[in-house]
């Protein structure tokens, strides 16, 4: 399979979203209208997104995402826009925490990591990427926080807090 390629073009402030399936056609425009639209409790904020739409992405695996995109040293977050996007009614988009894990975690001081290790993955619909990529962006909140809100759901997926 071909190396992916560097995204290139974005802005630190956009969110990266990654289309990796290419069975709907319409289900890719209806997400994509969902990341354009104003977004905030008045609607105050214009959509900042970088949409990476290649096949050469097509059927890539969560780890080879994140191979890729890792070169991107501001990125804190990506969003894929996957199979189960594409068929689920709410379109929801799989987000992935970009930072590596510590290999050599010293077990005298962090048993509780190396025991229950953070989510390193959860699904939000495409509303809240902007609000989920600011906060992480800027520091405000952890993905962890994150990840639980969408774990509290029945179907698990992050609407909002």
């Amino acid at each position: 399979m071909r190396e992916l390629p560097e995204i290139v073009g974005r802005d630190a402030f956009d969110a990266l979203v990654i289309r990796t399936d290419y069975g709907d056609e319409a289900a890719w425009r209806a997400v994509v209208a969902d990341l354009n639209r104003r977004w905030g409790d008045d609607d105050e904020f214009d959509p900042a997104v970088h949409l990476v739409d290649d096949p050469v992405w097509a059927d890539r695996t969560p780890e080879e995402v994140l191979g890729a995109v890792r070169r991107d040293e501001e990125l804190c977050v990506v969003f894929l826009a996957d199979r189960v996007t594409m068929r689920s009614a709410g379109r929801a988009l799989l987000a992935l925490d970009v930072f590596e894990e510590e290999d050599d975690l010293d077990p005298m001081y962090y048993q509780e990591l190396i025991d229950s290790p953070p989510p390193r993955e959860f699904r939000t619909v495409p509303a809240e990427v902007h609000v989920v990529h600011a906060n992480l962006s800027i520091g405000n909140m952890d993905f962890e926080e994150f990840a639980e809100t969408a774990v509290a759901e029945p179907d698990p997926v992050h609407r909002s807090f």
